[in-house]
């Protein structure tokens, strides 16, 4: 509750505004309801909800509590200042022997998945192949993937794309050179394949 008063506080009022009443109006439209449904899950007057939707009435804290709750969010993200920090990603890369990662999306990110662009080389040491739950995805940027699956051995070339279920024993290799790859991790393939997340 503190981080959202100090951010009312930073950011001028006519921007929060703005700000918020999209954020509401939007999230209202995307549930498919209307002025009338959403203020009978809020406790306010569809006639209140209407002017705060429309600029016509500021917005004070204690009726963005009970609005916040109704759609399913919290105050944090209905007052979260807009700017690029919230958009673009800068990927410092992690080296390990034989492989760079570049973790492409915020990590531990609402949607449970981890994104990353690998680089592999052959000499990148693995260990026996892994299992794990979950799922993988790949596509190959550029090079070639030579993937261990079970008792097949599977060349994966540059512009193709592999998916394939993490309960059978798997490796990720480079084959004949260097490979850089897009891969798509849950959380248990990011525990069990990337350099430096293992132990998290």
């Amino acid at each position: 509750m503190i981080r959202v008063r100090h951010t009312l506080l930073r950011m001028p009022q006519e921007v929060l505004d703005t700000i918020v009443r999209q954020r509401i109006r939007g999230l209202r439209l995307a549930r498919g309801w209307t002025l009338d449904a959403l203020a009978t899950r809020c406790y306010l007057s569809p006639s209140t909800l209407s002017r705060i939707e429309t600029g016509h009435r500021r917005i004070s804290l204690d009726q963005l509590v009970p609005i916040a709750q109704a759609l399913g969010t919290t105050l944090d993200q209905l007052v979260e200042p807009e700017g690029d920090d919230d958009v673009v990603i800068r990927p410092e890369p992690e080296t390990g022997p034989g492989s760079t990662v570049w973790l492409l999306s915020r990590e531990r990110d609402r949607r449970g998945v981890t994104i990353a662009k690998m680089r592999i080389t052959p000499e990148r040491a693995w260990d026996e192949p892994r299992v794990h739950p979950g799922y993988e995805w790949f596509t190959v940027l550029s090079g070639a993937v030579r993937l261990r699956l079970g008792e097949r051995t599977i060349v994966v070339r540059e512009g193709q794309a592999a998916e394939f279920s993490t309960m059978t024993p798997h490796a990720i290799e480079a084959h004949e050179g260097p490979v850089e790859l897009l891969t798509i991790f849950d959380h248990d393939g990011e525990r069990a394949h990337l350099p430096g997340h293992r132990h998290r």
